[in-house]
């Protein structure tokens, strides 16, 4: 169960429309590194893991990436809300996006390819998924790097720079996830069992 605080994490607050950076944020919405695939990999991976302090972690995290993914939809919607028609005119990145959503917030990379399940795993083994977690924050984070380098706006520079601030902290976070796990098993087998099925293996 979830509650919900009805503020987003960060504050946001556009004054000016940019197609432009519309069209790149939106991949953080519904890209294959974006903040969807995050909450849904994290929130579902939970239920293999064999510690509680992972089952938790995990829980804390995912929910967190819903907050961004709430942000990330603010964000496109700031900036595109009051759009003429001239500006999507002048920004062909972002007009075959309105032919199909308008300024609707929608799921998609920037690239124009929808948010698919195939960019996530959730494989029951929690060895595997720790260390896809930790290559997923790090895809994150280059994404809001190259974000950060396309846009020029300060009101949507800062909250990017905020993302960007938290993928680091949840990578470090999955680290220490990862060591307590593989100290909890018998460290000639880090890779011969997978201890979220077979957790003989585990210490007891």
């Amino acid at each position: 169960m979830f509650n919900y605080i009805k503020k987003l994490q960060y504050p946001i607050n556009i004054k000016h429309s940019d197609p432009k950076a519309a069209s790149l944020i939106i991949s953080q919405y519904g890209g294959p590194n974006g903040e969807l695939g995050a909450s849904l990999r994290y929130l579902s991976q939970r239920y293999s893991m064999p510690l509680p302090e992972l089952k938790g972690l995990l829980t804390d995290i995912g929910t967190e990436e819903l907050g961004h993914l709430e942000m990330i939809g603010a964000i496109v919607h700031q900036l595109t809300k009051n759009l003429t028609e001239k500006q999507i005119e002048e920004n062909p990145g972002f007009a075959a996006y309105f032919v199909d959503h308008t300024a609707g917030v929608y799921p998609t990379a920037a690239s124009g390819f929808p948010w698919s399940a195939g960019s996530i795993q959730s494989t029951g083994d929690p060895i595997a998924d720790l260390n896809e977690n930790l290559a997923a924050e790090q895809k994150a984070r280059i994404t809001y790097d190259n974000i950060l380098r396309l846009v020029d706006d300060p009101d949507v520079i800062e909250p990017i720079k905020f993302l960007r601030e938290r993928e680091i902290v949840h990578y470090q976070r999955f680290g220490e996830a990862l060591r307590l796990l593989t100290d909890k098993m018998d460290s000639r087998n880090f890779y011969a069992f997978n201890p979220g099925f077979d957790k003989k293996g585990l210490k007891k």
